[in-house]
């Protein structure tokens, strides 16, 4: 049976892929009861320039978005695999997300299996994969604003479903009156087509509070063509000169550390 690791599964200290023969195994195991598998590449800030300009990616094409966690100074939430994230997207409706990660599909929370919003997803990179499933629910921009301003406003932000998800994961111990919204952290997203690909890519580039940035390439392809679309994006990369083996970081646990740092500074 999968086990669903902590840290991505196929990591290396190098950063270099290193899937072996069980790691091949498990992923292959979960890809029939995931919805979709999403290719993400982390590039090294003194890489970033460069890629882009190979890429050929306008910084003008991008749409301006902001994101904001729910958690506790600790990051408790984080810790249990319980992530609440809030986003804004420049003149489009918000949303707000409760995901579990990791998490098998067959240990989904059965309240959530059909409802809106509800999905099981596989990220996949050179160091690793790991599965996750979450409750994304759209909102008023409004909404999201609101909730910035105040944590206390989470339970009436999420459905239904997502309350009963996060109630149901809450660490012991933490109560809603120890939550904090973490960020906003503001980002520019571009969707591009490469002519060399049969899908479009997107690129997110991600401002930390401590003045670091975050450049995430990536691709969502359905579990039936997952490998073809891992070899022919590996590539098309490649051939840009995107360097494989570089280590890799979620951007969820960059921001997340980055936050914590920073909320801990104005303390």
């Amino acid at each position: 049976m999968a086990v669903a690791p902590s840290e991505p599964r196929g990591a290396s200290r190098t950063g270099v892929p290193s899937y072996d023969a069980e790691e091949l195994g498990a992923l292959l195991a979960l890809l029939p009861d995931v919805d979709s598998v999403e290719l993400k590449l982390t590039v090294p800030a003194v890489d970033h320039r460069r890629v882009l300009d190979r890429l050929g990616i306008d910084a003008l094409d991008a749409t301006i978005r902001q994101v904001a966690f729910v958690d506790t100074p600790g990051l408790d939430l984080s810790a249990a695999g319980l992530v609440v994230r809030a986003r804004r997207t420049q003149r489009k409706d918000g949303d707000v997300t409760v995901k579990l990660r990791p998490m098998l599909p067959a240990d989904a929370p059965p309240q959530a299996r059909g409802a809106d919003g509800f999905k099981v997803e596989v990220d996949a990179s050179p160091a690793g994969f790991a599965c996750s499933c979450s409750l994304t629910r759209r909102v008023p921009d409004r909404e999201v604003r609101a909730l910035v301003a105040d944590a206390r406003r989470l339970r009436d932000l999420l459905d239904p479903v997502q309350r009963a998800v996060f109630d149901e994961r809450l660490p012991a111990g933490v109560s809603p009156a120890d939550l904090r919204v973490l960020g906003p952290l503001s980002l520019l997203k571009v969707r591009f087509a490469p002519p060399e690909l049969p899908r479009r890519m997107v690129a997110e580039l991600w401002f930390l509070p401590d003045g670091e940035r975050v450049l995430e390439l990536s691709s969502k392809t359905s579990p039936a063509t997952a490998f073809q679309a891992a070899a022919e994006t590996k590539v098309f990369l490649a051939r840009h000169g995107v360097d494989l083996g570089a280590p890799q970081e979620t951007k969820t646990r960059a921001a997340l550390a980055a936050l914590v740092a920073g909320h801990e500074g104005q303390g």
